[in-house]
């Protein structure tokens, strides 16, 4: 079975005019998965996370830093490229809570794997720092719980965003339990993710990709490099940072990857999941901005998690 979880209360999460991080992300994800081809998915809302779950990623601090930006009407800028509106706290919550709840149903037996549809999205968030879109270390904590909640010994989290998923990185560096494995263009923004930066463990692998890279060139990359460590360090747990941005039409970054290269690494995370921990992925939405290539690219890799899910 397949776990579809949703996140309502990110159609809430209000970024200003312009902003390529905009409602009608979720709202045409949430249209494309409500066609027919999708009936038989299991579907729950995200419930809210225990705010002591966010220590997982980020020091009380930070926790109630985030929580004072929150405005009581109209517009915060956290940084120039994060913004959080009435509705952000309540957005970030249940998109943390989402991935636990998902976790706790694939390790629970109650479904194969699972995608979490939310925003805003979280892999940029550092420890101390909201910036890229992102509040909260969504994809890193939910790494954490299923460490010391479910208490796995070894877990990995593929991020095939087109940016680096520097906050992951941060959260996680000196995690020796977890592995980080991110593709992505270099250079753009964050300016991380070179490939010298292995972790406090040697558990990060970075696949820096020149602009122009097409799915062909990630292929060899992951084949060679990316599928290759994820086998050796088998986790019992694979979660994805699933950001649809290196989409040849997405227009913050130069990839030129297309659907069917969604598919194929969907398809590949899906058979060492299938190898080494019996089949076990939750998958949540990072970035994507061109709205039809998100859209597609979110149903192909639904798609594949639930022909695996079956």
């Amino acid at each position: 079975m397949t776990l579809l979880v949703e996140n309502p209360a990110g159609l809430d999460h209000l970024t200003p005019l312009g902003h390529p991080e905009r409602v009608e992300r979720l709202s045409e994800i949430n249209e494309a998965l409500s066609a027919p081809e999708f009936d038989d998915l299991t579907r729950m809302i995200a419930p809210m996370a225990d705010e002591a779950v966010l220590l997982l990623g980020h020091p009380q601090s930070y926790i109630d830093w985030v929580r004072a930006q929150i405005p009581a009407h109209g517009r915060a800028a956290l940084d120039a490229d994060t913004h959080a509106s009435p509705g952000s706290w309540e957005a970030a919550l249940r998109g943390v809570g989402g991935c636990i709840a998902a976790i706790d149903a694939v390790l629970g037996g109650r479904a194969k794997n699972a995608f979490v549809a939310t925003r805003p999205p979280g892999h940029h968030a550092e420890k101390t720092r909201a910036m890229g879109f992102c509040l909260f270390s969504t994809v890193a904590i939910a790494a954490r719980y299923a460490l010391e909640h479910h208490g796995l010994s070894r877990v990995a989290v593929v991020d095939f965003d087109v940016h680096h998923g520097n906050g992951t990185q941060d959260v996680l560096w000196d995690e020796p339990r977890a592995l980080f494995i991110s593709s992505h263009q270099m250079p753009l923004y964050p300016g991380s993710g070179a490939a010298n930066e292995r972790g406090g463990s040697n558990n990060v692998l970075n696949l820096p990709l020149a602009p122009a890279t097409d799915g062909a060139a990630m292929r060899r990359a992951y084949e060679t490099q990316g599928f290759a460590r994820l086998r050796d360090w088998a986790p019992e747990l694979i979660l994805i940072s699933a950001g649809f941005d290196a989409h040849a039409d997405d227009p913050l970054a130069n990839l030129m990857w297309d659907e069917e290269d969604f598919a194929w690494i969907t398809r590949g995370l899906c058979d060492i999941a299938d190898e080494v921990c019996a089949g076990r992925v939750v998958s949540t939405l990072e970035g994507g901005y061109d709205l039809p290539a998100l859209a597609a690219c979110a149903a192909v890799h639904v798609t594949e998690l639930k022909e695996r899910g079956a």
